[in-house]
């Protein structure tokens, strides 16, 4: 399909029997299955990225940083949009994923939407991590669009396949998708238009 929207999605959780991968997997499945979007996934885990000392935009010369960090840094910079996929630790951002995220500038992100994705084994669903998300994603420039998609007791809801338990699941994602879909394509239009300022 032309004129595809390229999605990254990040997930931000390496703690031990994170529930965090099986809503990655599927937030993935939904953004592919309608043939719209291609997806990036950068995985805190998988980056495996010391507490920061040294981010990208330090090196004099970026050829010399760790060469996971320069790919990613161009499917950033190529992203149309950005999922965030978030856990809650101590009512909190997880370490990992403000850690992935600040080893790169913030003018990489900047005049793109992101929508947010967090969940919880408890009732609340992540939500006070998400409050947070939103100042954290505002300044880096990718506003996050007005929906939060929020997964209380995300084991009774989304498999470890990765697959809906739960009949709203796909509902909720639907409803964010949607409005990322429609800033992304907006500001990717506008973007291209007029660039954007300096």
């Amino acid at each position: 399909m032309a004129n595809k929207l390229k999605i990254v999605l990040f997930l931000g959780t390496c703690r031990e029997n994170r529930l965090g991968e099986r809503v990655a997997k599927f937030m993935i499945n939904q953004l592919k299955k309608d043939g719209k979007h291609d997806v990036e996934f950068m995985d805190a885990e998988e980056f495996n990225l010391p507490i920061l000392k040294k981010a990208l935009f330090f090196y004099k010369d970026e050829t010399q940083a760790p060469q996971i960090l320069q790919d990613a840094k161009k499917k950033i910079i190529e992203a149309d949009g950005y999922v965030f996929v978030s856990g809650e630790y101590n009512h909190s951002i997880p370490p990992g994923l403000a850690n992935m995220v600040d080893h790169f500038p913030t003018s990489i992100f900047t005049y793109k939407p992101s929508a947010i994705v967090c969940y919880s084994p408890g009732i609340y669903g992540g939500m006070r991590a998400a409050m947070q998300l939103r100042c954290f994603l505002g300044e880096i420039g990718c506003l996050p669009v007005s929906n939060i998609f929020g997964i209380p007791k995300c084991h009774q809801a989304i498999s470890a396949e990765g697959e809906a338990i739960d009949d709203h699941m796909e509902k909720g994602a639907a409803k964010i998708i949607e409005q990322l879909d429609w800033n992304a394509t907006a500001m990717r239009n506008h973007r291209q238009a007029v660039g954007v300022p300096k």
